[in-house]
């Protein structure tokens, strides 16, 4: 988006660095302390990570630049589920934290687990680590919920609109904050007008390694804010569902402070925190 706007005027070549969780990628930054020119995209599992003890470095060995997007959860269960509303299924989890098993993409403890235990705890469910997690590879997770291998099914919007659409499954509800007030998710609640207070943001932002030199944030936070008042990003970002939440340097570090905190308590609770 930048190099097509002609915003920055250099080519920006993308390198994969996978495993780990972004664990791999974490350290290579690592190796670029100080460098102006090495820009780095995360989300949540660059915090979980840390806190689950896959590595000792955190968001703080990195350099916030800006916050870009926000994506969501979703908690989708079959057409024929005897489950109707999110209630009822954390109304069975108080009763019996055993009684409902839930899926994800992601590993226990990371962020399909995670954003479903903010949930539950929010909505007063006790014995949270006795909740069943199963995790899956990309393209089981559909199976196993439609076979009834698992009751629910915690992971992200992209996932379930085709199944949601074609009428296979029903989402329970979303971890946006607000409504949507148009598009294929406008008749499914927020966790909020299903009584619930909690949300979970599947927050994407870039970072640069540490000790990135102030000119060069500021120089990226301008061009990145720049980015954001396109159209053409106002395209892609409507074609992903994906919200627009651009949060200059400071205002991210905050944000991700916060974040860690919250994140920090619910695996606690389940006993995947792994800090001192």
């Amino acid at each position: 988006m930048l190099q097509e706007e002609k915003l920055v005027p250099v080519p920006m070549p993308v390198v994969n660095k996978p495993g780990g969780g972004g664990g791999v990628a974490l350290a290579y930054l690592q190796q670029r302390k100080g460098d102006p020119y090495t820009v780095a995209v995360y989300s949540p599992p660059l915090l979980l990570i840390n806190l689950t003890g896959q590595t000792k470095l955190s968001f703080k060995d990195t350099t916030p630049i800006a916050m870009l997007i926000s994506d969501y959860g979703a908690f989708a269960v079959p057409k024929n589920s005897p489950y109707k509303t999110i209630n009822d299924v954390m109304n069975a989890l108080k009763k019996d934290p055993k009684s409902v098993k839930i899926g994800g993409l992601s590993s226990p403890g990371s962020m399909d687990h995670v954003q479903f235990l903010i949930v539950a705890k929010a909505a007063g469910v006790k014995d949270l680590a006795q909740i069943p997690y199963i995790a899956f590879q990309e393209g089981q997770h559909l199976a196993a919920l439609l076979g009834g291998h698992i009751d629910l099914l915690s992971t992200g919007l992209a996932e379930v609109q085709g199944p949601m659409l074609s009428g296979d499954i029903r989402v329970l509800a979303l971890s946006r904050p607000e409504p949507y007030a148009d598009g294929p998710f406008k008749e499914v609640p927020t966790l909020r007008q299903a009584g619930i207070n909690a949300e979970f943001i599947n927050w994407r932002g870039l970072f640069g390694p540490p000790e990135m030199p102030d000119y060069a944030v500021k120089y990226l936070e301008e061009k990145l804010a720049q980015m954001e008042k396109t159209k053409l990003w106002d395209e892609v970002c409507r074609t992903n569902g994906w919200d627009k939440s651009f949060m200059p340097s400071s205002d991210f570090k905050a944000f991700l402070a916060r974040t860690n905190d919250e994140y920090k308590e619910v695996l606690k609770a389940i006993g995947f925190y792994k800090g001192e």
